[in-house]
């Protein structure tokens, strides 16, 4: 049963990255008052659903359904329906799906709001101890040695000699 004082519309839920109380007061309001929720995976949604007794639809979006997804998202959102979009830790669309969804929804000019929360590659590097004025967050580097060895000497390219040091974050 959706929350009234929600507006119809596609909310990029933050879930934690390793420990369930990671999880913002916000991001369990929206999840308790959507209509659906969309997922990476079901089976690691409901953990956490189950975990804070919330009972709402899901539905998976992963990175194979995800154009399909987008395409049902607009719908339901144009027919009413408040969706909230998660993945297993972390921010959907950052190196996890979500991102083609929600340019789906706001090229349809519907309603997209996020909702802050974990970030690892932001938490690894506050708790890191280096100091950090300027990052470049990769995402993953390709698992093959040679695609790899390019993106690396992509990166390094990019990289100004002289300047401050520019810390790369990879997961």
């Amino acid at each position: 049963m959706a929350s009234a004082d929600l507006a119809p519309g596609l909310y990029l839920v933050g879930t934690p990255i390793g420990n369930l109380e990671d999880i913002t007061l916000r991001a369990l309001r929206i999840l308790r008052g959507v209509d659906r929720v969309l997922c990476e995976d079901t089976r690691e949604t409901a953990h956490l659903l189950a975990h804070y007794e919330i009972k709402v639809p899901t539905q998976s979006c992963d990175e194979h359904k995800e154009q399909a997804c987008a395409q049902d998202a607009v719908e339901r959102i144009r027919a009413g329906e408040r969706l909230a979009l998660v993945t297993d830790a972390g921010l959907p669309g950052i190196s996890d799906p979500g991102a083609r969804v929600a340019a789906a929804v706001a090229a349809a000019r519907l309603l997209v709001v996020p909702v802050p929360g974990a970030n690892a590659a932001l938490t690894a590097l506050g708790g890191s101890g280096i100091a950090a004025e300027r990052f470049l967050f990769c995402g993953f580097l390709p698992s093959k040695d040679g695609a790899r060895r390019t993106e690396l000497e992509r990166l390094q390219g990019m990289i100004v000699a002289g300047k401050d040091p520019l810390v790369l974050i990879f997961y």
